[in-house]
């Protein structure tokens, strides 16, 4: 880890403590699962979980725009555990980060289903069809600025039924407050989604 990143991981670990955030849950005892980061409404999210991470001892790994991955940038973030993200080929991300999985010992990929930080009325998938793929489980992993709280919940693995499998990720959140409320997806429309299967989508 170069020193930028070393720098900038200590920033957002003393960060996180000294705004008085805490964690409640604990990882499980695989050393491989994608993490559900939810609800993804501000770039604070990052900053939170990663705080939370640290002080969990977990090295996760996760999926960014192309773009934050220019030089002079580059091997910070990367060394954070970034992964670039070619938008024309998201496609190709999911059946690689499969094989990820498979050539790791260790492998803990943290995804965010909103995919931005914007009005999102859907989940992406690619979370679900990754971990179903790799045969990992998904662990819910939340943020509550109400209570200044970082959650990891139950592991789920994918069951194949979409539907149902969304309906037990969902009751997870239920009263989670985002940084901005405004821009979170809503319940209602997330109940909706999950009756339409993934392929679709």
């Amino acid at each position: 880890m170069n020193w930028l990143a070393r720098v900038v991981k200590w920033a957002l670990s003393a960060h996180f403590k000294l705004r008085g955030w805490r964690i409640e849950g604990a990882p499980p005892e695989t050393r491989k699962f994608v993490i559900i980061a939810a609800p993804h409404t501000s770039n604070w999210d990052f900053v939170y979980f990663v705080g939370a991470a640290d002080a969990l001892d977990l090295k996760l790994s996760f999926i960014g725009k192309a773009s934050l991955f220019k030089k002079p940038f580059d091997q910070m973030m990367r060394d954070l555990g970034g992964i670039p993200l070619d938008r024309e080929r998201s496609k190709d991300m999911v059946r690689a980060m499969i094989e990820e999985f498979a050539r790791r010992d260790e492998f803990m990929l943290t995804i965010a289903p909103e995919g931005t930080r914007g009005k999102a009325r859907q989940w992406k998938t690619g979370f679900y069809h990754i971990a179903k793929g790799a045969g990992v489980p998904m662990v819910l992993g939340m943020m509550d600025y109400r209570r200044k709280v970082v959650g990891l919940g139950p592991a789920i693995y994918p069951t194949g039924d979409y539907e149902a499998d969304m309906r037990k990720i969902m009751s997870f959140y239920e009263g989670c407050t985002p940084k901005f409320p405004e821009m979170a997806t809503r319940f209602e429309d997330l109940v909706d989604s999950a009756a339409t299967p993934p392929q679709d989508r």
